[in-house]
């Protein structure tokens, strides 16, 4: 069994921004229910004891938790590689200082849109587009690298072309253009992001021919428009685990979506039993619970059987192989969703 590369620490759901294709779950965890600073730095210890080389320091918000820079600086003393994921809105001159000096090595500011009147009405925030470019403008000047992230969907693809131009504008090593993915908010909002073929293929078009300058540029597609799934995740607990801000042990962000299914958590159990011995991760590694057709087919050490989320959420049953499979028996419930997309009102992240 391969070591995680990677941990994602949600610190938090706090989050000022109401995003309604939010990764986070439908049902967000509340503050008392967040782990220490102790915890934490117990985490990133076992973590990089584990194998792991970085963590995402993520949320909701990571900067809403008032101990963001101690967070930092154990998970620096870990000899993780630290990366901020951050929608840049709480971030002033003073915090990115103490971050820096705690070990910050690198920010990821999210985006809705170039424009700031669609930005914030996605995001549901008066305000927040400046104060992100100010964010980006103080990363530059600490000197740290940049990545751009912009979650794309319906409602702003047609600024796709200006999202590229504005992260060139910041000074963006590298920008990530991603799809929504369609689990927790965005599920619930598909029918307002979901785009149509003609603007993915032409947002493919864009994406290409931006392509080749010094920012480099990563792409996310959507799944509703294929005809065979991502190696999500890489395989499911394969080389990546999450912890989620109540200390759930997650092989993958989104896997709270699949209800009914029991995490270890880490206040009851360490990070290598999770990982190793949990009857959650084991539950779709490798091939042997894979149903037909994708048991047996010469793709199946290639995509893993796709989502483990994506099938439960479009089916019921996360051992159903990935509806994005053409060869999936649910295949037609990806262009049933797409003719259903025809609505621009939006559910907005919230706390229940």
């Amino acid at each position: 069994m391969n070591a995680p590369l990677a941990l994602l620490a949600e610190l938090t759901h706090r989050c000022p921004l109401r995003c309604p294709y939010c990764s986070n779950p439908a049902v967000l965890a509340r503050s008392s229910a967040e782990l220490t600073t102790a915890e934490w730095a117990d985490i990133f210890a076992q973590a990089a004891a584990l194998g792991c080389l970085q963590t995402h320091l993520s949320g909701g918000e990571p900067t809403a938790r008032r101990d963001i820079v101690e967070i930092t600086a154990a998970a620096h003393q870990a000899g993780l590689y630290t990366n901020l994921i951050t929608a840049g809105v709480l971030l002033d001159a003073s915090l990115l200082k103490r971050l820096v000096a705690a070990g910050l090595d690198h920010v990821q500011l999210s985006i809705q849109d170039a424009d700031a009147a669609n930005a914030e009405k996605i995001g549901g925030m008066p305000g927040a587009h400046a104060r992100k470019q100010q964010a980006a403008q103080l990363v530059r000047e600490a000197g740290l690298p940049l990545t751009i992230n912009a979650v794309v969907h319906r409602q702003n693809l047609h600024n796709l072309p200006a999202i590229i131009a504005l992260a060139r504008d910041w000074g963006a090593a590298r920008l990530e253009v991603a799809h929504t993915q369609y689990y927790g908010w965005a599920l619930a909002n598909r029918d307002a992001l979901l785009p149509t073929r003609a603007q993915l293929d032409e947002a493919t078009r864009i994406v290409d021919a931006a392509r080749g300058g010094a920012m480099r540029i990563d792409y996310v597609v959507p799944d509703y428009h294929a005809h065979r799934p991502k190696p999500c995740m890489g395989g499911w607990g394969a080389r990546f685990l999450a912890v989620a801000p109540n200390g759930d042990v997650l092989p993958c962000h989104a896997a709270q979506s699949i209800t009914g299914m029991v995490f270890p958590n880490i206040r009851k159990s360490s990070l290598h039993d999770a990982w190793h011995d949990s009857a959650a991760f084991n539950r779709f590694r490798g091939t042997a619970w894979m149903p037909p057709p994708c048991q047996g087919c010469e793709r199946a050490e290639i995509d893993w059987g796709g989502c483990r989320c994506q099938a439960f959420a479009l089916t019921g049953d996360a051992a159903n192989t990935d509806p994005a499979c053409a060869l999936s028996p649910h295949h037609a419930l990806l262009s049933d969703a797409l003719a259903a997309a025809a609505t621009n009102a939006f559910r907005y992240r919230e706390f229940s």
